[in-house]
């Protein structure tokens, strides 16, 4: 037969990935009995199992690499599902001075600590938006566990984090092209068809995608799951090839469907999502060389207080804005302390820079902690107001 010579390697890894698998599968049973999200634990095991580990594990890695791209593409794939048209339209006409303070109190700690550790300057530039981008998924699971997605403050918290995503999509082309380095004129030109073929794809997204939405929505389920997958596959290699980075394009995609083909189309691909997304950060995390987390514990412990102060005055900013009092502004601060997926992805942008494997360690690390400290610090926030100045709520502008 065709596939009889590699048999038994073959079976081999279907060993260890289904393996590989059931641990994630038991990981995230436990996340969901300790009310946390699992992402902290799949980074643990994932260095755990990785590079200078006694408990290393081989893995196919060509495979596992594929897989966890195609985690990143399904990340902001259904993240773009998140959003309409007019909560983007909405969002960016108010939201533009509270993401100017986001950006300019949350990207400056990442960016300085990274040259306080004598990276190259862009290596820093992407340190500091790992710590400037909250983690869309681990606070829209906060807020839900929490009980707040009625609470004044929240509609300010969602506007922030949409305001974040989108400046994503400026933010990824550009450092994906200082990445790929050159000279001045070819890194320029590379960001400025970075950027337009950003504008086309949004400025389309937003006035054709609700012709896409009206034909899926006609369709069945299956072939609703395979138009949204294949075209996110495809938009997001296109993407690359122009050097924007994929995941961009899957945001967009994500951002183009509307409606009733938006309504389906979240749920036929969240058990993808949560598949390949596993994947994803135990892939980030195996790359980590165990013996190098302790040294990064004390970088990464001191970025979360400087940006997790910065994320609280961020919250209170904008909370403030929205009418909320103290406890209000508390929980949107603390709220917005966690850092994830994002993060993830853009510490993997730089893994082929000389201080690549320092950036991904040190951002992983502040991932792990932010991602458990977050939540925790969100769930107390009302008892850490006696000691916030004491405000009172206003009628929103």
């Amino acid at each position: 037969m065709i596939f009889a010579a590699d048999a038994h390697g073959a079976a081999n890894d279907f060993i260890v990935v289904g393996g590989v698998v059931l641990v994630l599968a038991v990981l995230a049973r436990l996340a969901h009995r300790l009310g946390i999200t699992a992402v902290p634990l799949y980074l643990v095991v994932g260095l755990v199992m990785g590079d200078g580990s006694p408990l290393a594990v081989e893995l196919p890695e060509e495979f596992i690499s594929l897989t966890a791209e195609i985690g990143v593409l399904m990340l902001l794939l259904t993240l773009g599902l998140e959003y309409s048209g007019d909560e983007l339209r909405v969002g960016l006409r108010s939201g533009l001075v509270p993401g100017l303070v986001d950006a300019v109190l949350n990207f400056t700690p990442g960016l300085a600590m990274g040259l306080i550790l004598g990276w190259e300057p862009t290596a820093a530039i992407l340190l500091g938006g790992a710590s400037w981008v909250s983690s869309s998924g681990v606070i829209s699971k906060v807020l839900a566990d929490l009980g707040r997605l009625g609470f004044r403050e929240t509609p300010a918290i969602l506007n922030l984090l949409v305001i974040e995503d989108l400046a994503m999509a400026i933010y990824l082309p550009v450092v994906a092209a200082l990445v790929v380095g050159g000279s001045t004129t070819s890194t320029v030109r590379s960001v400025v068809i970075a950027l337009v073929a950003v504008a086309l794809a949004l400025w389309s997204a937003l006035r054709w995608g609700h012709h896409m939405s009206a034909r899926l929505a006609t369709t069945t389920n299956e072939s609703i799951l395979l138009a949204v997958f294949g075209l996110t596959l495809v938009v997001g290699g296109l993407a690359q090839r122009l050097q924007v980075s994929a995941a961009v394009g899957a945001f967009l995609v994500g951002l183009a469907l509307s409606g009733a083909a938006q309504e389906r189309a979240s749920g036929l691909l969240e058990p993808l999502r949560d598949l390949f997304a596993a994947l994803f950060f135990l892939f980030f995390a195996f790359q980590i060389p165990l013996e190098d987390v302790p040294g990064a514990v004390i970088p990464a412990s001191i970025l979360l207080v400087v940006s997790g102060m910065a994320k609280v005055l961020t919250g209170w900013v904008v909370a403030g804005r929205a009418g909320a009092a103290t406890k209000g502004r508390l929980r949107a601060g603390t709220t917005l302390v966690a850092r994830g997926e994002f993060s993830i992805v853009i510490a993997a942008l730089g893994a082929g820079l000389a201080d690549g494997t320092d950036l991904g360690t040190v951002a992983g690390t502040y991932v792990l902690l932010s991602a458990v400290v977050g939540p925790l610090a969100a769930k107390h926030a009302d008892r850490l107001a006696r000691w916030a100045p004491v405000t009172r709520p206003r009628l929103a502008p």
